[in-house]
């Protein structure tokens, strides 16, 4: 096996509900190796740390990088994260609150650590690798289960207080609406993510009975999934009209709170969701004067990710890294 000449290496772990994303990247962010392995969270967050580490160690054992060349580690997590350490509250991850992310992975791994939330990475990410490249303030909204914005201004990222910066998908839009997660009621995340697309989209098939995609999912609800939606939006099915429409308009009013308040150069449309980012960019621009000021839309650009998954490794992996870029984060 090939020995790498280089002697740094930093490790950026991206954990999901599902799955856990890791990559072992170079003084330079380069990804050298990469692999995706089950989070499995119920097992509790011991257990979890130590087999993303395990993992760890055999990716670089399998190109031959000493684990005494890796320098430290980012991680990202789902949920609200203080001052890079502690997790508050892990997003459906049954761990407790004010977890000390930090210093239990530093324990198992015996290198230094940062943590920050999943969303904030993938703005790093893209600030310093992707589309957010030479802008001062950017958004990166990333659109799945939920909905959220990683945030960096003047060039550092805005965590807040206690972790609930970005967190603009918990703004109640309908006092009437669904209870959310985060036990409020009727938040533009009920409306504004994968879930509530499809929610939507079922309702409307059931009730109307009407167009392609009814023709196509009537007596299979549970196999229709988001990109059917987007596919027979493009195909002018009525009923998927309707739902894109609807979801893009909330997601314009929520955008054009963050905009009148951040006031930034560029939006980035990151997570699952950003492979249909023509057609959101699109419909979001037709809303969004409705919600924001003209002087917040003056130049402003959209932009969708290039990196995709890449973004939540290099984010996280550049927390850690003591390099000119990252200086002020």
């Amino acid at each position: 096996m090939k020995q790498h000449n280089i002697l740094n290496y930093y490790v950026g772990i991206d954990i999901g509900g599902t799955n856990t994303k890791i990559g072992i990247v170079d003084d330079k962010c380069n990804i050298i190796i990469e692999k995706s392995i089950k989070t499995l969270p119920e097992l509790g967050v011991q257990k979890t740390f130590s087999r993303i580490w395990k993992t760890t160690q055999e990716m670089a054992d399998t190109i031959n990088i000493s684990e005494d060349n890796i320098i430290g580690i980012g991680l990202g997590i789902p949920g609200l994260i203080i001052n890079q350490s502690i997790i508050k509250r892990a997003a459906n991850f049954p761990w407790g609150d004010n977890v000390n992310a930090k210093h239990l992975m530093e324990e198992i791994t015996k290198k230094p650590v940062k943590v920050e939330k999943d969303v904030n990475n993938i703005a790093l990410g893209e600030y310093l690798f992707g589309e957010g490249r030479g802008f001062k303030n950017i958004l990166v909204i990333s659109i799945g289960t939920g909905v959220s914005a990683g945030i960096i201004i003047n060039h550092q990222i805005l965590s807040g207080t206690t972790g609930c910066g970005g967190e603009f998908g918990h703004i109640v839009i309908n006092p009437n609406g669904l209870k959310c997660g985060c036990g409020l009621t009727g938040c533009l995340e009920t409306y504004v993510s994968t879930a509530g697309l499809l929610r939507e989209a079922k309702k409307l098939i059931t009730e109307k009975n009407s167009g392609l995609i009814s023709k196509q999912f009537q007596n299979n609800l549970q196999q229709l999934e988001v990109h059917h939606i987007f596919e027979f939006y493009k195909k002018d099915d009525a009923i998927a009209i309707t739902v894109i429409e609807n979801f893009c308009r909330h997601l314009a009013y929520g955008i054009g709170i963050l905009l009148n308040i951040i006031n930034p150069d560029a939006i980035i449309f990151a997570g699952g969701i950003s492979k249909s980012a023509d057609v959101i960019i699109e419909k979001v621009n037709k809303y969004l004067h409705n919600y924001a000021l003209q002087a917040s839309m003056e130049n402003l650009q959209f932009r969708s990710s290039k990196l995709l998954d890449s973004a939540g490794i290099k984010g996280a992996a550049a927390l850690i890294m003591n390099t000119d870029k990252t200086e002020n984060l």
